[in-house]
């Protein structure tokens, strides 16, 4: 069984609640307007994608990454960037969405299209396209996971130790109060709450307002039910497939055959996961929760995002080296101004061992 037959057999056990690949895919409408968090954001993912191609491109002897995803300078509010667009969405139809990166045998590589192929037709390098080893998908992030994880686990120690101690303090100060007959369903609910059951509890805060001591007690409710949704927030930073990617993804896998692969890059280390990972662990139920969770993304047009946890893949690069970076003034039309932030240089430290690991690659050949 070849790769892709490998993908559609995966695919046939995703549940279409969350990727239906029998429905076309929905239609996108251009943008009319880019902002300066827009922009920014492009101008981190392009460092991102620049990153991984000098790593790989510095460090490989017989391997070699050329730009290939579909993009441009412009953007939304510009003129000519309604062609692009509408160019790109046609292109996703027809072949699915281009990775950002190709990786090449340098024994395959074209020195005669060099290393950005981006800005090539689609049906001037189909064959070429085919011979490549690997596509990468370049994500970044603008955290460092070291920090946040730290930071996350002190925070869920905290508000566990709140937790448990306001607990404690109503069975021990207010259980007269909720013996009552009407108010007796707490104790139970209380007494179910350990440190381990702290991620999956829930309840409903009585509202109680008629004595002092049930408004006290009411309020140590409050304080419990703020602690446990803090304990119950994501505490995971993650490698973020947007669900309508999917099948794009699936359209170009289709189309070439070639093992396609997620990097996320954040400012301290990158981590890269298989698209044939991602799929396995989407149609395990039982993993949603747990090492991923589905999410309405509000810093990209609520798009419906897979946020499946950086640890289930790889680190790539074990250390970065941080950009340069500096604000640029940008002039749109009938004199909009936007200031946004641009980023230069960096070094990424390959773990070779784990990126030859996930992309098939053996160690003599790298």
């Amino acid at each position: 069984m070849n790769y892709y037959d490998r993908i559609r057999e995966l695919t046939k056990n995703i549940s279409p609640s969350l990727v239906n690949f029998e429905l076309p895919r929905d239609s996108s409408r251009t943008p009319t307007q880019a902002s300066s968090n827009f922009i920014t954001n492009k101008e981190q993912g392009d460092w991102a994608e620049n990153l991984i191609t000098r790593a790989i491109n510095e460090t490989s002897k017989n391997f070699i990454a050329v730009k290939y995803g579909k993009s441009d300078a412009l953007v939304a509010g510009e003129d000519g960037f309604d062609n692009f667009y509408q160019d790109f969405q046609t292109e996703l139809d027809t072949i699915g969405k281009r990775p950002d990166l190709l990786i090449f045998r340098k024994t395959d590589f074209d020195k005669n299209l060099g290393l950005d192929i981006s800005q090539v037709p689609h049906h001037n390098i189909t064959d070429y396209v085919k011979k490549a080893i690997a596509g990468i998908e370049v994500r970044s992030s603008a955290f460092l996971i070291d920090r946040y994880e730290l930071e996350m686990q002190k925070r869920t120690e905290r508000f566990r130790d709140i937790a448990l101690n306001v607990k404690e303090q109503i069975l021990t100060g207010f259980r007269d109060i909720l013996e009552n007959p009407i108010r007796h369903k707490y104790i139970q609910v209380l007494e179910g709450i350990t440190a381990e059951t702290l991620s999956i509890t829930d309840f409903k805060v009585p509202g109680w307002s008629s004595s002092d001591r049930l408004v006290e007690l009411n309020n140590l409710f409050r304080k419990l039910k703020v602690a446990i949704k803090e304990i119950q927030k994501r505490d995971f930073l993650s490698i973020t497939p947007k669900v309508e990617d999917i099948k794009v993804v699936y359209k170009w896998i289709e189309t070439f055959n070639v093992p396609h692969f997620y990097f996320q890059v954040f400012f301290d280390k990158v981590y890269g996961i298989s698209f044939e990972q991602i799929l396995t662990i989407i149609t395990d139920s039982d993993k949603e929760g747990n090492i991923f969770c589905v999410e309405k993304d509000a810093k990209n047009q609520n798009k419906t995002t897979i946020k499946i946890n950086s640890r289930s893949g790889v680190t790539v690069a074990y250390k970065i080296d941080e950009p340069e970076h500096e604000s640029v003034r940008k002039e749109m039309g009938r004199g909009r101004l936007l200031f946004y932030v641009t980023f230069k240089g960096g070094t990424a430290y390959l773990d070779v061992n784990n990126l030859q690991l996930i992309l098939g690659i053996n160690e003599s050949e790298f």
